[in-house]
């Protein structure tokens, strides 16, 4: 007989002694090297000696080290990943703290020459080594500045971008103009690592990626002006968008890639590096820094209140009652980060007021659907005086969904295709913000069980449309932020159920009769980040407490009684929760197939409390 309260029990313990005084959850958002390693090379190039954080950043590197001499992005990597080896090898080299003949750093350029050497590497690595004089800028900007002034009639224009696309791109743009480059006498010299000439012809991908430039530079030849002041106009309108979008900690929207390269950017166009914008961008990323397991490390930003919202809803899924301290001083921390700030989705959004939660703790222009349904999940059981915060966020919300039915992240309708043609590889991950089905079955999951709107309403209706018309033929679903088919199978499955799609539908069928073909033996899931990139789910060959969970939680929602399949699930996971291997620490969510993922720390414990909860409301009640 499965008894979960016990494990529902010291979950909540856990998570009560985690809770920071200003009642968030800060746990770890967990990138990978390239935050750490990028760090390493912002300090020495401002000269800004933190010897002990350098130290602390070299360690953690070493740590992370291969026997091959590689680093990888995850555990089942093949034999490693060529850009993060690259990134980690040019950091220690900056530090100051390694030479060229330390063994560790010798198998590590012995790795990188096998897998082509620098020309190989991301396009943004490539960005970095050229702004630090290791790499020659491109003959042709990625996007010529003048991209910029296009109208927004024009069919691909700046605001055509996703958010997460034009503020990394902004800087770019603006440094490639110039081919901007910077060194110091620590730099570190790289040119054994170039087993190309011309490498500055290796930036573009394909013969579509210049007749896509060639369109773009025909419409900047269409606007009226003089090149030369259309030119400076453009490179005042980049830089006025970067200032503009500087978040309270001085970062630029909070994210560390984007702040990284706009301290650069301002120092191509006459900053000091000594600047107070400058100064305080830097002291923004310092301030994103954590520890694990005894190493700094440098956060791509913080996630406090997704953690929070996530958190403060499992709770009370769990049973924690709304005045429970540790309940109110959550919602309370939500309440207080919730947007008044009109932001870039007021272009595309123009009839709606602010209302939504974005994902960092100092985001304060950049809200997302996701962290604002997991936060009026959390604050629905308040009391009346926080009515009109709930109102807000609803319809901000419901003004979200996309034409095509579904949801996206941040903002609508910014899914044009053309960008898949400019010279990034996976623009589609880092210039679109399309509807997908984990966002898109949460939204309607929430929709479903915390509002009253009913399953009749048009959003509900047609995003439902959206869900059924985008399953795959196995009965999966893929999910953009997660680790992958997983991920957008429950979002989906939850979504739909919630709003009344009956246990016998086809859809959910398929999706049970998928999810059954794919348990693991010991009762558990476990997904590879190897799916995003092979766009098909791909096995972990163990299993994950997060997998498990979202699995798990999909199949009870469309289960009318605990099948043998879910008991197996609910034991790995009541077996499993004080498990500490590699699994535990394996990413769950994605920012870029093949090249950024993420490990929640915060996970471990959210959705085996979330399924745990769902599983003794429904079966054991």
């Amino acid at each position: 007989m499965i008894n979960s309260s016990k494990g529902i029990d010291r979950l909540v313990e856990r998570l009560r002694a985690d809770q920071t005084p200003d009642g968030s959850w800060n746990y770890p958002f967990e990138t990978g090297l390239s935050t750490d390693a990028y760090m390493i090379i912002l300090l020495r190039t401002l000269e800004l000696n933190d010897e002990e954080l350098i130290q602390g950043l070299v360690a953690r590197i070493f740590s992370k080290q291969e026997e091959n001499g590689a680093w990888k992005l995850f555990y089942d990597e093949g034999d490693g990943n060529l850009t993060a080896t690259v990134e980690a090898y040019y950091a220690l080299l900056y530090s100051g703290y390694a030479k060229k003949d330390d063994k560790r750093l010798r198998r590590a350029r012995r790795y990188i020459i096998s897998k082509g050497g620098l020309e190989e590497v991301s396009i943004f690595t490539k960005v970095m080594l050229s702004l630090t004089g290791q790499y020659i800028w491109p003959d042709f900007s990625p996007l010529p500045i003048e991209f910029i002034l296009l109208p927004h009639y024009f069919p691909i224009n700046f605001y055509s971008l996703s958010v997460f696309g034009r503020a990394n791109l902004t800087p770019i743009i603006l440094l490639a103009d110039k081919k901007f480059f910077i060194k110091t006498s620590m730099s570190p010299n790289l040119s054994e690592l170039h087993l190309h000439r011309h490498h500055e012809n290796l930036w573009f991908r394909s013969s579509e990626s210049r007749s896509l430039l060639s369109f773009i530079k025909d419409g900047v030849k269409r606007l009226m002006g003089i090149p030369e002041q259309l030119h400076q106009l453009a490179v005042e309108r980049a830089t006025k968008y970067m200032l503009n979008h500087l978040e309270p900690d001085g970062t630029f929207y909070s994210y560390y890639s984007c702040t990284f390269l706009m301290i650069f950017a301002l120092i191509a166009h006459g900053y000091k590096k000594t600047d107070p914008i400058i100064t305080k961008a830097v002291n923004g990323l310092l301030a994103m820094k954590c520890e694990i397991n005894g190493h700094p490390h440098m956060q791509y930003t913080t996630a406090n209140v997704w953690n929070t919202s996530l958190i403060g809803y499992a709770l009370q899924s769990a049973g924690v009652t709304t005045d429970d301290p540790m309940v109110t001083k959550a919602n309370q921390y939500l309440l207080n980060r919730q947007h008044h700030k009109f932001g870039d989705w007021v272009i595309h959004n123009p009839k709606t007021m602010p209302g939504g939660w974005g994902f960092s703790d100092v985001n304060t222009m950049n809200p997302d659907v996701d962290d604002t349904t997991a936060s009026l999940r959390s604050i629905s059981r308040m009391n009346p005086l926080e009515r009109q915060a709930w109102d807000r966020g609803l319809n901000w919300l419901l003004s979200m969904q996309n034409d095509d039915g579904g949801w996206g992240a941040f903002e609508r309708n910014t899914d044009t295709k053309l960008f898949e043609f400019l010279p990034i590889e996976k623009g589609e991950f880092l210039l679109a913000d399309p509807s997908c089905a984990d966002i898109t079955g949460r939204t309607l999951e929430f929709f479903g069980n915390y509002t009253n709107l009913s399953s009749d309403h048009k959003a509900i209706h047609k995003g439902m449309e959206w869900l059924l018309s985008n399953q795959l033929k196995d009965g999966s679903w893929y999910g953009r932020w997660g680790i992958c088919y997983l991920y957008g199978t429950w979002g989906a499955i939850t979504g739909l159920l919630a709003n009344g799609i009956p246990y016998d539908h086809s859809a959910v069928q398929r999706s049970v009769k998928w999810l059954h073909t794919i348990q693991n033996k010991d009762g558990g899931w476990g997904e590879s980040c190897q799916s995003d990139s092979k766009k098909a789910y791909v096995p972990l060959g163990y299993s994950t407490l997060t997998h498990t969970a979202w699995a798990l939680d999909a199949l009870i929602a469309a289960s009318e009684e605990p099948t043998s399949q879910i008991r197996n699930g609910i034991t790995y996971l009541l077996t499993s929760l004080e498990k500490e291997d590699w699994t535990t620490a394996y990413p769950k969510g994605q920012g870029m197939a093949g090249g950024f993922y993420i490990h929640y720390h915060s996970y471990r414990y959210i959705f085996p409390l979330i399924t745990l909860s769902n599983y003794k409301n429904k079966f054991e009640a």
